[in-house]
């Protein structure tokens, strides 16, 4: 196995455990955290998390999991490994379709949404607004998070195919 194909593996298998990591860290502590708090405190901590997720850090996971997934499974199909060639195609494709695909398809939007309000002063208008936004951010959250930790399984399952090739 060449050490590019296996970098390469390596780099998936990282890139997908932190993307998968980031999305599950919202479903076990940060969402139920803001949900106990006062709406209008909510709706200017999402705002402010969702403003500054946007950097050199979260991008790599987020924008190159796919990619370096799909390099890996080129190379692993180049280095006579088609077991992993066809697990980090399918990681990249399940992370593709599920985590960046439902993330740019409903959660960024409702995201963008809820920066475009400016936080009401009544905490009623304020609770109508967070209950409308939160159960469903969540549930589609969930449904990425899902697609990211099978993407890392994909991933973990390609290594070791790539290690018994």
């Amino acid at each position: 196995m060449s050490a590019r194909t296996l970098t390469a593996g390596f780099a998936t298998l990282l890139l997908s455990g932190a993307i998968f990591g980031f999305f599950y860290a919202w479903i076990c502590s940060t969402m139920w955290g803001l949900d106990t708090l006062d709406p209008r405190i909510a709706m200017a901590a999402m705002q402010a998390m969702n403003d500054s997720v946007r950097n050199a850090v979260f991008a790599p996971a987020f924008f190159a999991t796919p990619v370096v997934a799909g390099l890996a499974a080129g190379l692993a199909l180049r280095d006579g490994a088609p077991r992993a060639a066809l697990a980090f195609a399918a990681a990249a494709l399940v992370y593709l379709l599920g985590g960046m695909g439902l993330t740019m398809a409903v959660n960024v939007p409702m995201n963008e949404a809820l920066a475009s309000r400016e936080v009401p002063s009544d905490i009623d208008t304020a609770r109508a607004i967070w209950q409308d936004y939160s159960p469903r951010w969540q549930r589609f959250n969930t449904l990425r998070t899902l697609a990211s930790g099978v993407a890392l399984m994909l991933s973990g399952y390609g290594l070791v195919a790539l290690a018994r090739a």
